[in-house]
C-alpha cells in the first residue's frame, strides 16, 4: 500500500511541472521526497506558489469590472488596513503587512471592494515593495482618474527577519503620491496623519 502511495504521488510530481521542482528541490537539499511527511508536499507547494503568484493572470479592467459612479463628492477617499502578503522576488520568501490607499474624487468613484482587489492582484506576484507601491498607484490614477492618489505600506519582510541582518522587529515603509497629494502639501500630510498617525512622532 506504501509502495502504491509513494508511486501516484512521484506520478503526480511528475505531471506537474512546479511540482516536480519542487520534489527535485527536496532531493538537493537533502530530503527524502518519499517519506511520510513530505510526499505530497511537491503538489502542496506548487499548489501554494500557484495561489501566492495568481495576480499574474488578473487584470485590473477584470478587478474593476466597471465599477465606477458618478457622484458630486470631492473629499479624501481612504481605505485603511488592508492587509497584504507578498513573495520577494530576490528570496522568494514572505514579506507581510498593511497598505493604506487614499484618492481624492474627480466626479467618479470607484466600489470600496475593488481597492483591496488590486492590493491583491499585485502583492500576489513576485514583488520588491517599492514597485508594488507604485503599481497601486499608478492603476487608481489611471483607471479612476481622480484629483490624486496616496498608497502608503508598512510591511515586514522575513528574508529580513529570517536570515541576512536577522531583524525581527524592523518594518519597511513605502509611499506614491500622484496629484495632488505629491503637488499639495497640506492633502499630503492630511492623509499620512489619518493612516500613520502616532506612528509618524
Amino acid at each position: 500500500m506504501a509502495a502504491k502511495k509513494k508511486s501516484s504521488a512521484s506520478r503526480a510530481a511528475a505531471a506537474d511541472p512546479v511540482s516536480g521542482l519542487v520534489r527535485r528541490m527536496l532531493i538537493e537539499l537533502g530530503e527524502d521526497p518519499t517519506r511520510e511527511g513530505l510526499r505530497d508536499t511537491p503538489m502542496r507547494a506548487a499548489n501554494a506558489l500557484r495561489y501566492l503568484t495568481s495576480g499574474y493572470a488578473m487584470s485590473s479592467e477584470r478587478v474593476l469590472n466597471g465599477a465606477l459612479f458618478s457622484v458630486t463628492y470631492d473629499e479624501m477617499v481612504i481605505v485603511k488596513d488592508i492587509e497584504l502578503f507578498s513573495l520577494c522576488e530576490h528570496h522568494m520568501l514572505p514579506f507581510l503587512g498593511k497598505c493604506h490607499v487614499a484618492y481624492v474624487p474627480n466626479k467618479k468613484v470607484v466600489g470600496l471592494s475593488k481597492i483591496p482587489r488590486l492590493v491583491d492582484m499585485f502583492a500576489r506576484r513576485l514583488q520588491i515593495q517599492e514597485r508594488l507601491t507604485h503599481q497601486i498607484a499608478e492603476t487608481i490614477q489611471e483607471k479612476i482618474s481622480p484629483q490624486g492618489v496616496g498608497v502608503v505600506i508598512e510591511a515586514r519582510h522575513l528574508c529580513m527577519m529570517m536570515r541576512g541582518v536577522e531583524k525581527q522587529h524592523s518594518q519597511t515603509v513605502t509611499s506614491a503620491m500622484l496629484g495632488i497629494f505629491r503637488d499639495q502639501s497640506q492633502t499630503r500630510e492630511e492623509f499620512l496623519s489619518l493612516v500613520l498617525g502616532a506612528s509618524r512622532t
